[in-house]
């Protein structure tokens, strides 16, 4: 079977059964997410079949971001995605289902587990390309707005005298997560892309930096360069 099939039977299974008003674990981010470790899988020695299924399966279980339980969610999506695959899709190759496990298990950035293949490194670094950039930039803000957190400290927005706090700020999260993602990246691709996306990141951070001093034009040029030199 062709992988465009398999793909159009995974958003089929998850158009019917996993439908879900998270934007940030959507069928449209399953595809992005797919799209992106294409790119990856370009020239590499990968079995493409294993991260598909991963890639549409990974967040199959993502639990809220403040669920006392947050870390093991990819567990979680890891053995639900056996399951599934077990009970609505005979046909797909049985050996290949604990390299999908693993996949899924190890993409998560809080379950603080190595992937140990490259498929498992390709997912990983899909997924988290969707952190960075104008979508990354979207979802932090929406994510933050659906639990009520505010979107800066107007009088310390990049927290130079206080202690960073994304559970407060949802600012914070680009210096205690966002900008740290290239250095996490497991492939070369990712780590350009990742590098190329955190720039973006940077950048806003400049531009609202100088609109908050009354400047709607221009850009902070120390925040530019502190934060660059971090990439």
């Amino acid at each position: 079977m062709e992988r465009t099939d398999w793909q159009q039977r995974f958003e089929a299974w998850l158009t019917a059964h996993h439908p879900t008003d998270d934007a940030a674990h959507d069928i449209s981010h399953f595809r992005r997410v797919w799209m992106t470790a294409q790119r990856m899988m370009a020239g590499q020695s990968v079995d493409a079949l294993v991260v598909l299924a991963a890639c549409y399966f990974h967040d199959i279980v993502s639990l809220p971001k403040n669920h006392p339980e947050r870390s093991q969610s990819s567990q979680l999506a890891a053995r639900k995605t056996r399951q599934i695959l077990s009970d609505y899709f005979s046909d797909f190759p049985e050996s290949l289902i604990p390299a999908v496990e693993h996949a899924i298990e190890a993409h998560s950035f809080s379950a603080g587990i190595a992937p140990q293949t490259l498929e498992a490194k390709i997912v990983q670094d899909a997924d988290r390309l969707e952190a960075l950039g104008a979508i990354g930039l979207a979802r932090v803000f929406a994510v933050s707005g659906s639990l009520g957190v505010a979107l800066f400290d107007a009088d310390d927005p990049f927290a130079d005298a206080r202690t960073l706090n994304d559970k407060q700020f949802a600012l914070d999260h680009f210096q205690t997560k966002l900008l740290r993602l290239p250095d996490t990246m497991q492939t070369e691709p990712g780590r350009e892309l990742a590098r190329h996306n955190a720039h973006f990141l940077v950048q806003f951070m400049a531009k609202l930096s100088a609109e908050l001093q009354g400047d709607c034009l221009g850009m902070d040029a120390q925040v530019l360069s502190r934060f660059q030199r971090t990439l």
